[in-house]
């Protein structure tokens, strides 16, 4: 019979550890995962057809959120920037 090749029969020094050993010195550095997201602001804006300036209507935002590629992820990440604002 063959050795499982799932958690079954490993030994120990192959096992996974838990968490890992932060390296002294060094503090983790805060990132701004927010404003990297948004990698081309005004995409949704200009694909959706909304003016410069202008506020999105939110029935053209529920609108494409539901399509599929690129309009509906913008759109999705917008509307979940708006509800994190709202707190």
């Amino acid at each position: 019979m063959m050795r499982s090749r799932g958690m079954g029969d490993m030994e120990p020094s192959k096992m996974y550890k838990k968490g890992g050993k932060a390296k002294k010195g060094k503090k983790p550095k805060k990132s701004n995962w927010i404003q990297e997201a948004v990698k081309k602001p005004g995409a949704l804006r200009k694909s959706l057809g909304v003016k410069k300036g202008k506020k999105i209507p939110f029935k053209k935002l529920v609108d494409a959120a539901e399509k599929p590629g690129k309009l509906g992820r913008r759109a999705r990440l917008a509307r979940t920037f708006a509800n994190m604002r709202k707190k």
